[in-house]
């Protein structure tokens, strides 16, 4: 007696790939699920010489033993390699798919992606058995990838593309090479952002947090610009890409990936202590990361930006196996933009709010990290005394608007007696 038919979906594969190595292959079926299953072979490398993917397989030790199964989206620690925003309902029209789509999306963009990860296109006939196992009850039917193309992948909500500098020019596209940049576009929203962020970030940095090195660059300097609509400002922000070097590219990953979480849930489901605790105990950087983290969190407090949410912390791995803190990046001020901002994008102690948080917040981020408090404060000291010194005068070179430059100033003199600058 024959048993009962099985349902025919038909599949398609894309290969993840990690330093010219298979770590697993995400299979799209007909009816929507995407679903990722880890390389056995990438399993069984010894950890110690295994090039790392996600600091979730050190903090879950039975991670990669996992299949991650979801519909429509990709899984998270995928998911966050695409776009959000403009760009992708850009990306999506151009595709004619919906934005939630996400497969078609990564086929697209899989050859530049952020950091090392690629993902290309199984043939027909190559999708490994252990890569359809998951779906046992259905009989699948194997079909060749569609709408492969070369093209990039940069998260975020802005319009931001990657290009390779050349003679002092900036090609947009998807080449890889040691000259290349991450180009912000003017915002149709928000007046003069690049300015603003280009000036916020050279604050930073006059702090010592760790930045890349930053430009505003002339809009008739961008070759291969995509036709969207733009405002009738001169300049883009310019930003070097750190996951991109002279050898090719170097891995990275933002703290969404790491946690699970979906670009939705960057600023609802974790706070500072969590991102800390997780780098502190499983990274290579130690304390060295943690004072660095201190200083990133004071400047945001201090320049007034309310995004420094879970995709703007990102870990690198420079010999592909041990993670630290990559530089700062999208340090914006946002109070000129959002009316009635009031604070950090995650809990700092148990708090948020920028005039109500002093030294003691910080305290108790120490501790709850288990850091030495004085190794930590001797930091934001230390960043406070240059910021006093130093950004006042500063501030009055540099391109941020003069209405921006007013909200600044007035932010400074609004804070707790511990953080106030004038």
């Amino acid at each position: 007696m024959e048993g009962p038919s099985r349902q025919i979906e038909s599949v398609e594969a894309l290969k993840l790939t990690l330093h010219g190595q298979r770590v697993g292959i995400i299979t799209h079926y007909s009816g929507g699920k995407n679903i990722l299953t880890f390389d056995p072979e990438y399993r069984a490398m010894p950890e110690e010489t295994r090039a790392t993917m996600t600091l979730t397989q050190r903090m879950d030790p039975n991670y990669l033993d996992k299949v991650l199964i979801s519909s429509q989206r990709v899984p998270p620690v995928i998911s966050n390699l695409l776009p959000e925003g403009a760009l992708r309902e850009w990306m999506s029209a151009t595709l004619k798919i919906h934005p939630s789509n996400e497969f078609p999306l990564l086929t697209w963009v899989g050859n530049n992606l952020p950091g090392a990860i690629i993902a290309s296109p199984v043939p027909v006939g190559r999708i490994p058995t252990w890569a359809v196992s998951a779906r046992d009850r259905v009989e699948v039917v194997q079909i060749d990838v569609k709408g492969a193309a070369q093209k990039f992948s940069l998260a975020g909500v802005q319009m931001k593309f990657s290009t390779i500098r050349q003679d002092g020019r900036y090609n947009i596209g998807a080449e890889v090479g040691g000259d290349s940049w991450i180009i912000k576009t003017p915002s149709t929203v928000h007046r003069n952002v690049p300015e603003n962020e280009y000036s916020v970030m050279k604050l930073a940095e006059a702090i010592a947090v760790d930045i890349p090195e930053i430009m505003l660059v002339p809009l008739d300097l961008l070759d291969n610009l995509p036709e969207i609509q733009l405002p009738n400002e001169s300049f883009a922000y310019a930003i070097r890409r750190f996951d991109r070097g002279t050898r090719g590219r170097i891995h990275t990953e933002d703290f969404a990936q790491v946690f699970g979480f979906y670009a939705h849930d960057k600023y609802g489901k974790s706070n500072y202590e969590q991102v800390a605790t997780a780098l502190y105990r499983f990274g290579a950087g130690g304390l060295e990361d943690m004072q660095q983290i201190a200083r990133r969190l004071l400047a945001n407090i201090l320049l007034a930006n309310g995004d420094a949410h879970l995709k703007n912390w990102t870990l690198i791995y420079p010999d592909a196996i041990n993670p630290g803190l990559a530089p700062a990046y999208d340090i914006v001020s946002t109070l000129p933009y959002v009316q009635g901002e009031t604070g950090i994008a995650l809990n700092l102690g148990k708090q948020k709010k920028w005039r109500s948080m002093g030294l003691e917040a910080f305290q108790t981020w120490a501790r709850r990290i288990d850091v030495p408090w004085p190794v930590v404060k001797v930091h934001l000291l230390d960043a406070l005394t240059a910021a006093r010194d130093i950004w006042p005068r500063m501030l009055q070179d540099l391109p941020m608007q003069e209405t921006h430059k007013e909200i600044l100033k007035s932010h400074w003199s609004k804070l707790s007696a511990d953080f106030k600058l004038l």
